[in-house]
């Protein structure tokens, strides 16, 4: 295979175009695979955009054909986890064996469950004790099966909760909202450290993933800043505006309430042990091996909310 061979993206989410964004970067030809097929003005230059069902393993084998590596940036809805992602995965990972590509995975720590405040590094014990921790380490085990089997080649890349342009689920309840001097919505206790990743930094990851053969058969955390409080962070989010933040914190109770409407808070309800403990990511092992660390807090709040400001499409 040439260095010039096809990249996938499956998913043309805040993920799929940071990793779009990498790869153009370095050179490589992109195609993005979207249910709809049409490419927003966020897509980036150059990138084909093919419409395509990631349930249907044919047409995964057809829109994979050539690729070097494969990304699977594409998710069902929060709460169609359990019924949904499993097949998707499967159907996307069958083609890309038939096709002999690099499969790269975009995962989060839900597997690990809950530490009791301990740094997760890649190498725990999965310990899942949520609906949606145990379905993300499922997925992960049969992804790392089929590398060891010689079905594919394959790495998985996470990312703590994210935020950044083009994200609109952390960016469009908790940093959105202060730009029209709304309150902002937080999650369970706010004086708790926690790691934040920042989108393009899990985009690179992948990328970089995908473009190396060192990195296959392994699990890689993405770079991220040092872990900070809930608080700490609306306080940069205030320096960068020049403003006070108002702060609005959801409990179980008040998840559970709003969950008879929205499914996506009803499934948030299980987290909540992530922020009401220490919540902190490791990510020295992919600064050590990639020579680069997360974008600092302030200079990724300053790219968000000029995004935000800029985004014709408010949520």
């Amino acid at each position: 295979m040439t260095q010039n061979n096809l990249h996938v993206v499956f998913g043309t989410g805040a993920l799929g175009k940071w990793t779009a964004r990498e790869l153009v970067r370095l050179g490589k030809p992109v195609r993005m695979i979207s249910h709809s097929g049409k490419a927003d003005a966020r897509i980036p230059a150059g990138v084909e955009v093919v419409k395509g069902d990631a349930y249907d393993t044919k047409n995964n084998i057809e829109v994979t054909k050539g690729a070097e590596a494969v990304y699977q940036c594409a998710q069902p809805q929060y709460h169609e986890w359990t019924e949904k992602f499993p097949p998707m995965q499967k159907a996307i990972l069958d083609a890309v064996a038939v096709n002999g590509a690099k499969y790269i995975s975009g995962d989060n720590p839900y597997m690990y469950g809950d530490t009791n405040g301990q740094p997760i590094r890649e190498d725990m014990p999965y310990q899942p004790h949520t609906k949606k921790g145990r379905v993300r380490g499922a997925m992960a085990d049969a992804v790392m099966e089929a590398h060891r089997a010689g079905k594919v080649r394959a790495a998985i890349g996470r990312a703590s909760n994210f935020f950044g342009p083009d994200d609109n689920a952390v960016t469009s309840f908790a940093i959105r909202p202060a730009l029209a001097g709304k309150a902002i919505n937080l999650l369970g206790r706010t004086d708790q450290p926690h790691t934040f990743s920042y989108i393009a930094d899990f985009g690179k990851l992948l990328a970089t993933l995908g473009t190396r053969e060192d990195t296959l058969g392994q699990i890689w955390f993405a770079p991220s800043p040092a872990p900070v409080t809930q608080n700490d962070l609306v306080k940069i989010m205030e320096e960068v505006l020049g403003q006070k933040v108002k702060v609005m914190a959801a409990g179980k109770m008040m998840l559970s309430m709003l969950g008879l409407f929205v499914p996506a808070m009803r499934e948030s309800v299980e987290m909540l042990y992530e922020w009401d403990k220490p919540f902190i990511m490791d990510s020295s092992k992919a600064e050590k091996a990639f020579g680069w660390k997360g974008t600092p807090l302030k200079e990724a709040m300053q790219a968000t909310i000029e995004w935000c400001k800029s985004d014709p499409g408010k949520h």
